[in-house]
């Protein structure tokens, strides 16, 4: 228990630290205003923002990341056509294209009348600023003006000179809610779940003792919430003060992508099964265990950390969302709210498991007749092999190995849930199952729950779409024959050769792009705004809105007619060629598709989770915020037809 106490003394000397850090918070681009009275009820907004030292911002119309006033609808005001800049930009040519850069003080207006003589002008200001081509994630600053007779000039009262509108910002306790529920949500992903039955496994070894048992579940539990508080913590501080969110983004992109850690996953999850299945016992060395008895303290819960931290790094490709969403509020000023965010998701998230390791404590106290406790164990590794395949998966998509097309995933569950489906009517029987003379109502129900199941899946043989699974399923290009209105007919294939399109595809048959530049051009040539899907092989989440919000005829049209197409693949390991190999201002060089994809949507769009969609020009001007995972298909379509709109007003 000394050691859990300098645990938390640690924490909470964190905590305090980010605290006091946080008032030290200072943005790239210090802002202040006035509102000046032009006649007639005429007024002009006037925003002065000056840029730190070395660093440089970007005017209204850069082709790179523009500075954008976001003007909310105010109560007397009717604005007089767009934003402008007072003070000209220095124009700056790079990848043949000429944009607008501020350095020092420069100045942004917006033109404005009053209804009734008197009235209140309020908005926000996004930027993004850069030291060399280093640049840092967008900011904000919020600004409000009584205008007329109550006040001329007021001061601005949403924001301090000093410090970003976010520091200020009231504690989003909304944020906190949703993060809990994730973190409960998180258990019945494909990457968590098979970790259930490993959590029983490792506690029913544990201690005969209920106490010791009880302590060890806890300690379980909270090194669970301080293996994804505590980094998280150290991140925060790390990019805030450092600024290099880009390395800790590729170790996160390694874990939940590169083949290594997915195969040795995939094997793991495999013994398991085997070991449930009784061809062997995991146990440890007698050595150790004698070693481990005599020294119950110091042993027992380095044991109990491993088992956490594996949990916690087996978990991270579908808990990987909620983590990246967390590391982009953390660099965008904010400390306290991802910090108790994070929090809130690791305690909900912990709950679970550390009720599983309490529940084999008592487990064993209850009589073993009946070989009740071993069927619990078999079906545990039944579902064990199928949910460990979704790593293999991963891997063979990311690398392109053609391995596990859509098919042949689903003949394995399939096969696997059928032979499960047996096992519960008692037709099949392992080495330590003990004689079923008869099925229980239980066993019978499951039974029937099973194979339901498995005639669910087996249109999905061919190309049912099977929306309740498919963020677990490979992507339906991958499968070699679909029925069509009652043809059997291959995938839709590209009309058109795209880079990378010869591995790539795009869901439900849309044309598009895998490079921003070659979409880029596209959009020019066709006079559309582009549509940025940063997306991944791995991202579960992403399969699901592809299925289930863009599958919408509605979207499907807007897709089809109203913009470009562009999916930047952030895990990608196909190597490309030298001349567009990708080289930092740090001097680090990326080599393949996914790592330059994953540089870009930081860059570029501020965010390193999957799935994010940008609304762009041609030009790179942003259309409308980005959207996140959200599987409301009118909103998607809402978020699809703003896009037009505004792509229209700025021609």
């Amino acid at each position: 228990m000394n050691f859990l106490l300098r645990l938390f003394s640690v924490f909470a000397a964190l905590l305090i630290s980010f605290g006091v850090s946080a008032q030290n918070n200072n943005p790239s681009v210090k802002w202040k205003g006035e509102v000046k009275e032009l006649g007639e009820n005429a007024y002009e907004l006037l925003l002065e923002g000056t840029v730190r030292e070395d660093w440089h911002t970007y005017d209204l119309h850069s082709s790179y990341s523009s500075t954008y006033i976001d003007l909310a609808e105010s109560v007397g005001i009717t604005f007089d056509g767009e934003p402008y800049e007072v003070t000209p930009s220095k124009r700056v040519e790079a990848d043949g294209e000429v944009h607008g850069e501020y350095y020092g003080t420069f100045v942004l207006g917006q033109k404005f009348s009053l209804a009734d003589g008197a009235g209140k002008i309020k908005g926000k200001v996004i930027w993004m600023s850069c030291i060399g081509t280093q640049c840092g994630m967008p900011e904000e600053w919020d600004f409000s003006f009584k205008v007329g007779n109550a006040a001329a000039q007021s001061e601005i009262k949403a924001a301090d000179e000093a410090a970003p509108a976010t520091a200020g910002k009231p504690f989003d306790w909304g944020l906190v809610l949703e993060a809990i529920l994730w973190g409960f949500a998180a258990l019945l992903t494909p990457c968590v779940f098979p970790m259930v039955p490993m959590t029983v496994s490792f506690f029913m070894k544990g201690s005969e003792n209920k106490a010791a048992g009880r302590a060890k579940a806890f300690t379980y539990g909270l090194f669970i919430i301080a293996l994804y508080t505590l980094p998280i913590a150290a991140i925060i501080l790390i990019t805030r003060f450092v600024g290099g969110e880009a390395v800790t983004a590729d170790i996160f992109n390694w874990l939940a992508t590169h083949w290594l850690p997915n195969i040795l996953f995939f094997v793991v999850f495999m013994v398991f099964a085997a070991s449930f299945f009784g061809a062997f016992e995991i146990t440890l060395p007698s050595a150790l265990v004698n070693k481990s008895d005599q020294k119950a303290d110091k042993g027992g819960i380095a044991g109990i950390f491993f088992m956490a931290l594996t949990l916690v790094l087996v978990s991270f490709s579908c808990t990987g969302p909620i983590v990246g969403s967390v590391l982009i509020q953390s660099t965008a000023g904010e400390f306290w709210q991802p910090i108790v965010t994070m929090f809130a998701f690791s305690v909900a998230f912990a709950l679970p498991f550390t009720l599983f390791a309490l529940f084999p404590s008592l487990l064993k106290n209850l009589p073993k007749s009946g070989g009740w406790l071993n069927s619990v164990k078999v079906v545990l590794g039944f579902v064990e092999v199928a949910l460990g395949f979704k790593f293999l998966s991963v891997a063979d998509q990311t690398y392109h190995w053609g391995l596990l097309d859509r098919e042949v995933y689903l003949a394995i569950w399939i096969v696997c849930f059928s032979l499960l489906g047996l096992y519960l009517l008692g037709k099949l029987r392992f080495a330590h199952d003990s004689e079923l003379k008869h099925i229980s109502v239980t066993r019978l129900g499951l039974a029937i729950a099973v194979f339901t199941f498995v005639v669910y899946m087996i249109p999905g043989m061919w190309g049912a779409p099977l929306n309740a699974l498919s963020g677990y399923l490979p992507p339906i290009h991958t499968q070699d024959f679909v029925m069509s209105q009652g043809a059997v007919s291959a995938p839709v294939a590209a009309t058109q050769s795209v880079k990378y399109g010869d591995k790539l595809h795009l869901p439900h048959g849309l044309q598009g792009y895998f490079d921003l530049a070659e979409a880029e051009a596209a959009a020019k040539r066709e006079g559309k705004p582009l549509f940025v899907d940063i997306t991944g092989h791995g991202c579960v989440n992403c399969r699901e809105m592809e299925a289930r919000v863009w599958s919408d005829e509605r979207v499907l049209n807007l897709l089809r007619e109203k913009y470009v197409v562009v999916a930047l693949y952030t895990d990608d390991k196909m190597p490309v060629p030298e001349s567009e190999w990708l080289t930092t201002e740090g001097g680090d060089t990326f080599k393949t598709l996914g790592r330059i994809n994953s540089y870009i949507a930081r860059t570029r769009f501020g965010v390193n989770a999957q799935p994010n969609y940008v609304l762009i020009t041609a030009d790179g001007e942003q259309l409308a915020p980005t959207r996140g995972y959200d599987l409301s298909v009118d909103g998607f379509v809402e978020f699809l037809e703003n896009g037009v709109a505004e792509f229209e007003k700025r021609k």
